[in-house]
């Protein structure tokens, strides 16, 4: 025992249980890879204001997108042609909200969509533009024309066309009668003082309105004639003017004859002659309402107190018999050169002039003929 080699145990380090490092192929330990650190967010990103605020600007930009895709899809409906399969005429009230004008352009299928259309409205400012009035909306109008239209007042014109040769209370009469226009005539206007003319007027216009646009109208247009007249015609006045071609106007429908008639009066108040106008006796008769209906006129019509008979009073009747067009006064201004005394109806419409009393005399008795054989010809 005391000789044998001691047997002493050998001193080994203890192995880890997790290597820190691994082998190598050629036998070599390498370090291992440390793993990445834990990323962990900060307290400031989590508090709760920030999270609101996240929230907020998240439903900003979506609120944002939303809107500008509406507004992208209301803009093409607003361009688009609309639904109308032709024209189709509509009225705008005046006063009326642009909600009632949208929702009415809607029923009647003008548009497609009122909102759309109120959304352009409010938009653009149109509300304050919008304008009553009667508007020929075409057929496939986008609801952009439609809002033009309105904004624009491009309404639909009438036009009334009032004759030669009507009394103003004939006029009046015509004027109330129309449905285009509106409201209530103070006063039959003063007779000759209307130019008949065909008017353009809109829907809802007053009646009033137009009566005054007439009385404008001759005005002016007597002022142009009497400017232009020829000196030689015996008138002191346009009044004058005007009554002796109101005499005219009821003497003649032919316009070739306007001047020819005229020239014969004149030549009659140049000899002192009387003019011995029959529609001057009816005129006197019935005032306004001589033109109502035809009417004969009798010898004791000759014979009767009338201070517009010209078969009794010298020169020109007080005042004119009605509403002398245009043409009647440009006649009377320049009347046709001729020595013409006389004229009466012929049969055709027109009428035989004669410089001679004789020569009348012929020309009447050929139409009492001519009325003889229509008198048979109706029996």
């Amino acid at each position: 025992m005391g000789g044998a080699d001691e047997i002493r145990p050998t001193k080994r380090r203890p192995e880890p249980l997790v290597s820190n490092s691994t082998k190598s192929r050629g036998g070599t330990r390498r370090p291992s890879e440390a793993p990445p650190p834990v990323k962990r967010r900060s307290r400031a990103a989590r508090h709760p204001l920030i999270l609101a605020a996240n929230l907020v600007i998240f439903l900003i930009v979506l609120v944002l997108i939303g809107g500008g895709a509406l507004l992208l899809l209301g803009r093409q409906a607003y361009v688009a042609a609309g639904p109308l399969a032709e024209d189709v005429g509509v009225i705008i009230d005046r006063g009326a909200s642009v909600e009632a004008i949208a929702a009415g352009l809607e029923e009647r299928g003008i548009i497609t969509n009122r909102y759309v259309f109120l959304a352009a409205a409010y938009g653009t400012g149109a509300t304050r533009r919008l304008q009553a009035g009667e508007y020929l909306i075409p057929a496939g109008a986008s609801m952009e024309a439609v809002m033009d239209h309105i904004v624009s007042g491009r309404v639909v014109r009438h036009a009334i066309t009032l004759a030669e040769g009507l009394t103003s209370a004939q006029i009046v009469a015509r004027l109330n009668e129309s449905d285009l226009l509106s409201g209530r005539i103070d006063s039959i206007p003063a007779e000759g003082s209307l130019l008949p003319e065909t008017y353009q007027v809109t829907r809802g216009m007053s009646r009033q309105r137009l009566i005054e646009t007439m009385q404008t109208a001759q005005a002016r247009v007597l002022s142009e004639i009497w400017a232009n007249r020829d000196p030689s015609v015996p008138l002191s006045s346009p009044e004058e003017l005007v009554t002796l071609a109101s005499v005219v106007e009821k003497e003649t429908g032919e316009p070739d004859e306007r001047d020819r008639v005229a020239a014969v009066f004149i030549n009659r108040l140049n000899r002192k002659m009387r003019l011995q106008s029959d529609p001057t006796i009816l005129y006197g008769l019935y005032g306004g309402d001589a033109w109502a209906q035809a009417r004969t006129i009798y010898r004791s019509d000759l014979e009767r107190p009338n201070p517009y008979n010209t078969y009794q009073i010298d020169g020109l009747p007080p005042g004119p018999i009605t509403n002398p067009g245009r043409q009647a006064m440009e006649a009377t201004a320049h009347p046709a050169e001729t020595n013409e005394l006389y004229f009466v109806a012929d049969g055709t419409g027109g009428h035989a002039f004669a410089v001679s009393y004789d020569e009348h005399q012929r020309n009447v008795a050929r139409w009492r003929d001519i009325e003889r054989q229509r008198g048979t010809a109706a029996n």
